[in-house]
């Protein structure tokens, strides 16, 4: 019953901007933490950005000072605005969630379907 699911993506030009939205449903009791996630063609999944439970944010070297994870005011869920965007951001991205469907059970993964995000001329 979990849910993530993404969108946003698209082709956009290098220099350019997306902001891509993730929404959660289900039944949530706790979670710890929302995050995006990509992986590139021939590349591990590697993290963007995170948003963990202990509050702040975090963000990868590549990204830093490019990109910004919020927190959706209207829903439970997370966006990445991406500025500056380059080929080299070139991926699918993921939204993830750490959380627990009752008070007390143990922590788990959860995991959208993905948005493909492609810069080039």
């Amino acid at each position: 019953q979990v849910q993530l699911v993404e969108s946003g993506g698209g082709l956009v030009q290098p220099g350019g901007s997306l902001r891509l939205s993730c929404e959660a449903s289900g039944s949530f009791a706790a979670l710890y933490g929302m995050g995006w996630y990509r992986q590139a063609l021939g590349k591990q999944r590697a993290l963007v950005a995170s948003m963990p439970n202990s509050g702040g944010t975090h963000y990868a070297d590549s990204v830093k000072g490019r990109f910004t994870i919020s927190k959706d005011s209207a829903k439970v869920g997370v966006y990445l605005q991406m500025n500056n965007l380059t080929p080299e951001d070139t991926a699918v991205y993921y939204c993830s969630a750490e959380g627990a469907t009752k008070f007390g059970a143990p922590r788990e993964d959860y995991w959208g379907q993905g948005t493909q995000v492609t810069v080039s001329e």
